[in-house]
């Protein structure tokens, strides 16, 4: 017999999808498709670390097209001879999308191996010697240069749009990847959650997906205020490309110029146990009352010791640029690591992604 309560979880989960979310700026312009082939999807990563060219582990760049990581992992243990757990990645890049990124492959003591049997569909574009593995989420930023296709839109809201997007940035809303399927991800968090803890690694995406919608709906109703771009009272700033994290003092003067600079920001609750730091006055006012609803799903990740942490409201972009042509939109930027070019597109219009259907 199914568990009410669980039923109820399930049914939050499924109302909370960020389709559903307001944007920043208005209504959508119109209607557009990506990915309706690899080509038009293309993205890079960047490391935050200069290579040492000696070391044990050889990091490869690899452009890979109709892959995703794990693919490649795979490809790489084979043709190096190496259990895939002596092999780093940085971030998880998608299947339908031609994509740059690094691997780092531990090999003490070893030369460096034949790649020649690797498919066309993996491309070799460097490799250079480090003296440490590459970690989760060691990337600085991610370059992007999509096509969309199929366009409908009204020109001048859309330009308009960009043009906002570009100056202010965006709700950083996590994206529709990171719950998976139809929200799989939710649906598959709540055994955990019931149990207080993972038994294997791979349920971790679970929990990330968790603490995303609780995220998002903080970030919904500060949309909905229209505060999600400006610090409120007692908001925790992080410090821009930093994890140094401060309160938002009403009093100080300087705090709004460098928010307008985007050298500070605010940010929103990623939950769990032994925050760092809390969010007072209004800020913390707003996140309570949203999150009230949730607490469920709160205390799950507290039993399960997923550590509390804090992201940015706002997205921001470097290096925007975007060219119509009939029914055609290319846009190219630069985003932090983390941010999602989909929320982006959201942004501007309504996107069917064959990745989604």
């Amino acid at each position: 017999m199914t568990n009410p309560a669980v039923s109820s979880f399930r049914e939050q989960a499924r109302t909370c999808s960020p389709e559903g979310h307001p944007r920043a700026f208005g209504g959508s312009a119109g209607n557009g498709a990506i990915r309706t082939m690899a080509e038009d999807f293309f993205v890079e990563e960047s490391l935050p670390f200069e290579l040492s060219g000696e070391g044990e582990h050889l990091y490869l760049f690899i452009e890979k097209t109709g892959l995703n990581t794990a693919d490649v992992v795979r490809l790489l243990s084979k043709a190096a001879s190496l259990h895939p757990r002596n092999i780093g990645f940085a971030g998880m890049k998608d299947r339908h999308a031609v994509t740059r990124q690094w691997f780092s492959l531990y090999l003490p003591g070893k030369p460096d191996p034949d790649f020649s049997s690797l498919p066309d569909s993996l491309q070799l574009l460097g490799a250079l010697r480090h003296n440490r593995k590459l970690r989760r989420g060691a990337v600085r930023n991610n370059r992007f240069r999509i096509l969309v296709r199929n366009l409908a839109v009204d020109s001048d809201l859309l330009e308009a749009k960009l043009h906002a997007v570009a100056a202010s940035g965006f709700p950083n809303y996590f994206g529709m990847q990171r719950f998976g399927r139809n929200g799989g991800n939710l649906e598959s968090a709540i055994p955990v959650l019931e149990r207080g803890k993972t038994r294997k690694a791979s349920e971790g995406i679970y929990l990330s997906a968790v603490r995303a919608m609780l995220f998002n709906e903080v970030l919904a109703e500060r949309v909905r205020q229209h505060n999600w771009n400006r610090p409120i009272p007692g908001d925790v700033m992080q410090i821009a490309g930093s994890n140094s994290l401060f309160i938002a003092d009403e009093d100080d003067q300087t705090l709004l110029p460098r928010h307008d600079q985007q050298l500070v920001g605010a940010t929103g609750p990623l939950c769990g146990s032994d925050a760092r730091i809390a969010p007072q006055d209004g800020a913390l006012s707003l996140e309570k009352a949203v999150l009230a609803d949730f607490t469920w799903w709160i205390e799950g990740l507290v039993r399960c010791r997923v550590e509390a942490n804090r992201r940015m409201l706002r997205a921001v972009t470097s290096g925007f640029d975007f060219s119509f042509d009939g029914d055609r939109l290319e846009l190219g930027f630069v985003l932090e690591s983390g941010c999602y070019a989909t929320s982006l597109l959201r942004e501007l219009l309504e996107v069917s992604d064959v990745t989604q259907g």
